[in-house]
């Protein structure tokens, strides 16, 4: 370094902040050996031998130190003030301190100026007055909190430590008159609480019956009359106690009409063995107060009527109430189809059969609006409800007979129907052993509103009768009505099938493929193909997967092909490798590429279940190789979107792909050689 050099740096500010010079990292491979975070604490704290001491405490020994001591301390606590101002704790900590060392003069004057400042802090009257208590000074306690009550009436807690100061210290006159200034203000009801507690302790029951009074009339709530009537009640006045309840009746009117209210008064009656008392309470608030509001007051009544009066009484009120409530909803809304459903199973509880009739006529008098069916739903359900009840409870079937047949010329069938009431209808007169007329109905059903449903339902009837001749005329209105119901199709086969019909079955299965629209192809070629394998027709279902390939390509018929030569007893593997490659092959010449993956990648499975080294080697030799691609995006309005990557396949069969192929490994080699 020249002497210049170093004389400037001699000469620079001590006190300027020096910032390191960034260097290049040099090496950036990872360490050998790694350090983690948890090391390195534990290091330090073992390598820290010498502990920093704690200050050591000031020892004063004579009155000049302590002078001394006391200008510092209040000098600190001065320039804290003077910097802010409206900081009260540093106010506070500096007058405790002046307290901690007995000069209560200049404690008072910190206060004073701290209240001077922020006259509404609460905790500052508060420290300010508890100091003053703490240490017996009882006329400048008392000026303190009669200043706090002045300034801050409306904070409760100076006045009851005011009160209590007075009281602990025997001036139980001056605490009266201090919770009579705060009641003045018309606090919360804690502090009227307070006011009787103070008087109960020193067994002042007129002037604590007085304060109630005053305590109603400032609070006119059901919670201050309870709460006086609850204390009436400890004193052990019953007449008393009932005069609060009824003139607290007559002061809030309908304020009064609550749960709470209603339960203690009767509660009350009920303690004084006044069960008719309480039962008029309890029917005078059920009638006058909502259902919802009155959960709880329910279950003290029942409660109550168990202990003091008989079952049908109670079921009376409590049916009698639902039964008003039900009425209020249906009035709201006729058409609220869940009210009539809770409104009849309620009248079905009571046994009354009139009732219920009278209850079901009602509802299904309140037809749906419009002739929709969403509207019909909810409404069709009072109808079979209606019927299953007039069956099955009242046990009269000409009753339930007249519900079903008014329900089904109710219904608007050429608009749309309902499968389910038809079915339901027709299994009725089944259990009457009305077959006529069941068979009757159904017929109506598929002449009227023709459904899958209806058709299934007949066959079954007619199946479970061996009625086959009946099954199989049913089978053809089916098909003529929905032929491309492949269920019906594949059903109606094995119907056949079973009554041993085999010539038959495969007549309906060719029929049923040469459909132009099936709605499940896939479970109609299965179903074919298992039912000539069934009949150990191998070369028959051969014929049919050709059949089927002439119509389809698709990847998976190839595989089920090949998997079907496979579960043959014996397996025939050579046909099987064989169609495994004429997919292959066929799938190469429609470009199909992601399903000849997929026939490839079950080819290679096969061979290594069941072929040998040379053969899975064989397969294998055709896996493609993918590669990435873009392509243009176009959005709806043909709009160029920008483009996109995906994954294509070139096949070692595909001719003209591999000199594009060797070009792009090229590309890639290069590139890793430059990276």
């Amino acid at each position: 370094m020249s002497l210049t050099g170093a004389a400037k740096y001699r000469e620079r500010d001590p006190n300027e902040t020096r910032v390191a010079r960034s260097t290049a990292v040099k090496n950036k491979t990872p360490a050998t050996r790694q350090i983690t975070v948890e090391q390195i604490l534990r290091e330090a704290n073992e390598c820290q031998i010498e502990e920093v001491a704690p200050p050591t405490k000031r020892k004063i020994v004579d009155q000049e130190e302590l002078d001394e001591y006391r200008l510092v301390k209040r000098k600190e606590f001065e320039d804290a003030i003077r910097r802010t101002r409206t900081a009260m704790q540093y106010y506070t900590k500096y007058a405790m301190w002046e307290e901690s060392q007995r000069d209560f003069r200049r404690a008072r004057s910190v206060f004073e100026r701290a209240i001077a400042v922020d006259h509404r802090n609460v905790s500052l009257w508060l420290k300010y007055a508890e100091m003053e208590m703490k240490h017996k000074f009882v006329n400048s306690a008392r000026n303190v909190w009669d200043r706090a009550v002045t300034i801050l009436p409306r904070v409760d807690q100076f006045w009851y430590k005011y009160a209590y100061m007075e009281e602990i210290i025997g001036n139980v006159a001056g605490a009266r008159q201090i919770f009579e200034r705060w009641m003045d203000w018309k606090p919360y009801p804690s502090a009227w609480s307070m006011f009787i507690k103070f008087e109960m302790r020193y067994n002042e029951l007129d002037r604590a019956r007085g304060i109630f009074e005053r305590f109603v009339t400032c609070h006119p709530e059901s919670r201050s009359w309870l709460k006086y009537a609850k204390w009436e009640g400890r004193q052990g006045s019953r007449e008393k106690t009932r005069n609060v309840y009824e003139r607290a009746l007559e002061a809030l009117g309908d304020q009064a009409l609550n749960e709470t209210f209603f339960t203690a008064f009767a509660s009350f009656e009920e303690r004084t063995n006044e069960a008719e008392r309480a039962r008029a309470l309890y029917k005078y608030a059920l009638d006058n107060i909502p259902r919802d509001k009155a959960q709880e007051l329910y279950k003290n009544y029942v409660s109550f009527e168990k202990q003091h009066g008989d079952r049908k009484g109670i079921e009376d009120v409590v049916v009698g109430k639902r039964r008003f409530h039900y009425e209020e909803l249906i009035k709201d809304n006729a058409r609220n189809y869940d009210v009539w459903f809770d409104y009849a199973r309620l009248e079905e509880s009571e046994a009354d059969k009139e009732k219920v009739r009278e209850i079901y006529e009602r509802a299904i008098a309140n037809v749906p609006p419009l002739d929709h069916k969403r509207f019909w739903r909810r409404y069709i359900y009072l109808w079979i409800n209606y019927a299953l009840y007039a069956e099955l409870e009242a046990e009269d079937p000409t009753w339930a007979r007249q519900v079903y047949e008014a329900a089904v010329k109710m219904v608007p069938h050429k608009k749309f129907s309902f499968s389910k009431i038809w079915i339901l209808f027709a299994n009725f007169e089944v259990r009457q052993k009305n077959l006529a007329a069941a068979r009757k109905i159904l017929g109506q059903a598929i002449g009227m509103a023709p459904k899958a449903k209806i058709f299934t339902e007949y066959i079954d009837l007619e199946s479970q009768l061996c009625e086959f001749d009946r099954c199989r005329s049913i089978y053809e209105k089916f098909l003529q009505y929905d032929p491309s119901n492949c269920s019906a199709w594949i059903e109606f086969a094995k119907l056949e099938q079973s009554l041993g019909e085999v010539e038959r079955a495969r007549a309906i299965f060719e029929a049923a493929v040469q459909q132009p629209v099936l709605n499940m192809p896939e479970q109609l070629w299965r179903a074919f193909v298992d039912f000539e394998t069934e009949e150990e027709e191998t070369d028959r279902a051969r014929a049919v997967y050709r059949e089927l390939l002439k119509r389809t390509k698709h990847v998976k018929v190839w595989m089920s092909m090949a998997q079907f030569e496979v579960a043959l007893t014996p397996p025939d593997f050579v046909r099987a490798r064989a169609i495994y490659k004429e997919g292959f092959g066929m799938l190469g010449e429609t470009q199909q590429k992601e399903e000849r993956l997929m026939l490839l990648e079950d080819w290679i499975a096969f061979e290594q279940e069941h072929g040998d080294e040379k053969t899975v080697k064989d397969v294998e030799a055709n896996q493609p190789k993918r590669i990435v691609k873009k392509r243009a995006i176009k959005t709806a309005d043909g709009a160029d979107a920008g483009w996109e990557e995906y994954y294509d396949y070139i096949f070692p069969d595909e001719k003209g792909a591999t000199p594009n192929l060797k070009l792009l490994e090229m590309a890639q080699a290069w590139k890793k050689q430059k990276v």
